[in-house]
């Protein structure tokens, strides 16, 4: 398979294609079918991969500055993947695998990560006003800081979960599981944890 053409857009259906350790940096992905593609390790650093299939293995990928706005990763395997600076606007991933991936400052307002494995994700500082987070395993990861007003966290697992600073105003939170959780400083208005902290005091 050519990657230039690839790289320029001219290939759109890679159904399956072995791509793994590819640079792809800033590759012409828009709209491309990658739907079951090894993307293990490639490097698809400010790559367009608008409204493109991403249910594929992007284990260790390099996402650094892409745009994903509209893509479907709906169960994709994106663990200990680099999305710093990545465009994720309306980009959908339900039931995907984020487990270590590295996420750090992103504006994640509304995502739909609905049943995420975010095990050990770096979230700090991220912006997830809104964000559905329903089922989410958010076990150990770093929120420190991060703004999930109004976020979605019924039903999630926070268990270790490092939550310093963080803005959880008016957040839903019901059957979430706490365990260790470290929420020092942190906003809660309108949550459980604040009608909690009411009562305590």
């Amino acid at each position: 398979m050519d990657l230039q053409e690839i790289r320029q857009g001219k290939i759109k259906n890679l159904r399956n294609a072995d791509l793994s350790g590819a640079d792809l940096s800033g590759a012409n992905l828009a709209l491309a079918d990658l739907q079951g593609a090894n993307l293990m390790g490639a490097n698809l650093s400010g790559a367009d991969l608008r409204g493109a299939q991403l249910r594929a293995n992007l284990r260790g990928a390099d996402l650094t500055g892409a745009i994903l706005s509209g893509a479907d990763c709906r169960n994709a395997d994106l663990r200990g993947a680099i999305l710093v600076d990545a465009n994720l606007r309306n980009t959908s991933f339900a039931g995907a695998f984020l487990a270590g991936s590295i996420c750090s400052q992103l504006d994640l307002s509304g995502i739909d990560l609905r049943g995420a494995d975010l095990r050990g994700t770096l979230l700090n500082r991220a912006i997830l006003q809104g964000a559905e987070l329903s089922s989410a395993n958010l076990s150990g990861a770093d929120l420190s800081s991060a703004d999930l007003e109004e976020a979605n966290l019924n039903g999630a697992i926070l268990c270790g979960a490092n939550l310093t600073g963080s803005n959880l105003l008016c957040a839903t939170m019901e059957q979430a599981e706490w365990q260790g959780a470290r929420l020092e400083g942190a906003c809660v208005e309108g949550t459980p944890l604040g009608e909690r902290r009411t009562s305590e005091g």
